[in-house]
């Protein structure tokens, strides 16, 4: 919770000046009492069954003074709320290295999974592109609401090729610049799993994204000891290690995120969790009038309490 006039706030000091007066008082009044009796005889009487109660309208006007400061002072409450109109854009590297199998099945079909759970996540609303790229950007589908547009680029993706993950991004933050205009803001979800081996270069790249304030969010697929089958029967294994470094870079310098996913369990986690956080918004609502409207019940509650307790003698 914040406050848009927190100045007020130090109002809240009356009460325990409130409850000090309140304790000297009696203390005060004991020192002076003239004692008789058959009077303090009633009194205990009185007193032995009911004691507690003559606290209550004092706590109910101690709790409308803190309700009521705390109006003045506005309170605003945090919440999610799902984004109406926004633009993103997917792009998935389907270069030869994705052809691994240190993510099971594979790290493209897992990739191809996990890209389903992230649109799964978002608000109908949202406009969805996908770029799917090697050596150069494949298949290509600018932002649109109808998802399964994008869905459909992601499903047909092939592992072969190099990585030309700068031309990609450039490509996809030109998509975006033609949706800005009327549906603001874009982010941009890069899945890779290697170094950007051909193309522009790809830090120049997120640096004009930051720039046109779309951040991108990557995510570093495989592990350390990926292979492929090499083309020469008789050659060893080709090793095809991610490249998380390079990606992290690039979210630094866009102003996204970066993640590692090394199972496929753990790439639809971070989907999942995207999702949810790119399809929604936080913003602030102020329920002063609702922190008044308790104020003004307990400063009810507390004159009826008084009205009730009062502890006359008949």
């Amino acid at each position: 919770m914040s406050f848009a006039s927190p100045q007020w706030l130090g109002l809240l000091a009356l009460i325990p000046a409130a409850i000090a007066a309140w304790l000297w008082a009696r203390r005060r009044a004991r020192r002076y009492a003239v004692r008789f009796p058959p009077l303090s005889t009633v009194t205990l009487a009185l007193d032995a069954g009911s004691a507690w109660r003559s606290y209550v309208p004092g706590a109910f006007a101690l709790a409308a003074i803190a309700a009521i400061v705390l109006a003045l002072a506005r309170p605003r409450v945090t919440y999610s709320a799902a984004i109406d109109q926004a633009s993103l854009m997917l792009v998935s590297d389907e270069s030869g290295s994705m052809a691994a199998s240190d993510v099971q099945p594979t790290r493209l079909a897992a990739a191809e999974r996990a890209a389903g759970t992230f649109i799964d996540q978002l608000p109908g609303k949202v406009r969805v592109g996908a770029i799917a790229f090697s050596s150069a950007p494949n298949e290509v589908q600018s932002p649109v609401t109808d998802h399964n547009a994008a869905r459909a680029v992601i499903d047909g993706q092939n592992a072969n090729g190099a990585t030309a993950t700068g031309d990609a991004l450039a490509l996809a933050l030109q998509l975006l610049r033609a949706s800005q205009a009327k549906h603001p803001p874009s982010a941009i979800v890069l899945l890779s799993d290697g170094a950007a081996n051909a193309g522009q270069d790809v830090l120049t790249v997120a640096r004009q994204a930051a720039r046109d304030k779309v951040p991108v969010y990557t995510v570093a697929l495989g592990t350390p000891n990926g292979v492929l089958t090499n083309p020469d029967p008789l050659g060893p294994p080709v090793a095809v290690p991610p490249d998380p470094q390079l990606l992290a870079q690039i979210a630094q310098l866009s102003g996204g995120r970066s993640f590692n996913a090394q199972s496929a369990d753990q790439l639809s986690s971070i989907y999942k969790r995207l999702g949810r956080q790119l399809g929604s918004v936080t913003r602030k609502r102020e329920v002063s009038a609702e922190f008044a409207i308790g104020g003004l019940a307990l400063l009810l509650l507390a004159a009826a309490g008084g009205a009730r307790w009062s502890g006359r003698l008949p």
